[in-house]
């Protein structure tokens, strides 16, 4: 859920761009100058902001690497709600984890416990009074 400042400038001076198929909704400034000191009236110097709403848990690894390089002025937007094929070798979108029920926990094979680790024969601990 985006916070109210950005519903209001959302409301206020966004233009939407698309969406992804997440459903995150891409905005651009409505009113932007159109022509900075290099002459170019696209980019990142050129005063037009750009930012995500995003559907439901806000997380950013759920923006495609289509709509990522737009954000970063590095590639243009795809054309309306039309998505790039995906290739047979893509994974599709995996959220992070880390910390819920479902997080990856290594198998106890796998891993070595405190008492199954052999010590090691070339480590002194540091000393500060030697």
């Amino acid at each position: 859920m985006a916070d109210l400042g950005t519903v209001l400038a959302t409301v206020l001076v966004g233009k939407k761009v698309g969406t992804d198929e997440f459903g995150n909704r891409y905005y651009c400034q409505r009113f932007a100058r159109k022509e900075t000191r290099l002459g170019h009236g696209t980019g990142r110097g050129s005063g037009q902001r750009r930012w995500v709403l995003y559907r439901g848990m806000v997380e950013a690894s759920k923006v495609p690497a289509e709509w990522h390089g737009w954000l970063h002025y590095s590639g243009l937007a795809p054309v309306g709600n039309s998505q790039p094929k995906r290739r047979f070798w893509q994974k599709s979108f995996l959220p992070n984890l880390t910390g819920t029920l479902y997080a990856r926990k290594p198998s106890a094979r796998s891993s070595a416990t405190a008492s199954d680790r052999t010590p090691a024969r070339d480590y002194e601990p540091w000393n500060p009074n030697s």
